[in-house]
């Protein structure tokens, strides 16, 4: 059963849209001031977290912010009808989407459903893509061969196909060594003409980008005279 947070000090519309969602299916809860929304947030793991903007003790686009720095759980905003500012700061901020006040029970709860079904599968084709090995993780590292991307800590790192490749082969790998010779023949292919100062430069370029963000619980290592590793804190020795 999917839950709900509905964040508004209307206890009208609480109680309104809680009787809709239950009927509906949803698991509901409600709170009525903005300096108790993080709490509550907290407390009852909601799958959509519904939000006013204007509420007593904290604003909407506060609470808005606080949470995205720490949760990406989907949140549908409730603003001013007109207030066409609000709308885009809300957006910028991260809100999934947002209902003009005053709205339709059903047009909300229809917009629940289909923020909740993209996030649905955005999530099962991640797992496919993990399952198949096109996406591997290492705590805050996330490194995607199928749509060629590299998160750090939630960060885009920009990446050349081969840069990719190569840190893909690696965290794929954890803690094994890899000759240059072996990198160069999985990664460029045997056929490659050119030599295993190739890799070095590769790792080279990987390792500015990434170590602009700290990653204390793992490194793409250097083993010296042999070739590259990368090492996690599991496979750390003193």
């Amino acid at each position: 059963m999917k839950k709900v947070l509905i964040i508004d000090d209307d206890m009208n519309i609480q109680e309104l849209l809680r009787l809709y969602f239950e009927k509906d299916g949803f698991d509901t809860a409600t709170v009525g001031r903005g300096d108790l929304a993080e709490v509550e947030i907290v407390n009852q793991k909601p799958d959509v977290v519904i939000l006013d903007l204007m509420l007593p003790g904290k604003s909407g686009f506060d609470i808005l912010r606080d949470l995205r720095k720490k949760s990406d759980v989907p949140v549908i905003m409730l603003t001013a009808r007109g207030e066409t500012l609000d709308k885009v700061v809300g957006l910028e901020l991260g809100a999934d989407d947002y209902v003009e006040k005053p709205f339709e029970p059903k047009e909300l709860l229809a917009r629940v459903k289909a923020v909740l079904r993209r996030i649905d599968a955005i999530t099962k084709k991640s797992e496919r893509d993990e399952s198949r090995g096109e996406l591997v993780k290492a705590d805050d590292l996330i490194v995607d061969r199928s749509r060629y991307s590299v998160f750090l800590a939630g960060k885009a790192i920009d990446m050349p196909p081969k840069e990719l490749e190569l840190l893909h082969f690696m965290v794929s790998h954890p803690n094994r060594v890899f000759t240059r010779e072996q990198i160069l023949d999985n990664i460029w292919g045997r056929d490659f003409f050119g030599d295993t100062r190739t890799v070095d430069v590769h790792v080279k370029r990987i390792r500015e980008k990434l170590d602009l963000i700290d990653h204390p619980n793992w490194q793409l290592k250097t083993v010296w005279g042999v070739g590259y590793k990368f090492e996690t804190s599991e496979g750390q020795t003193a």
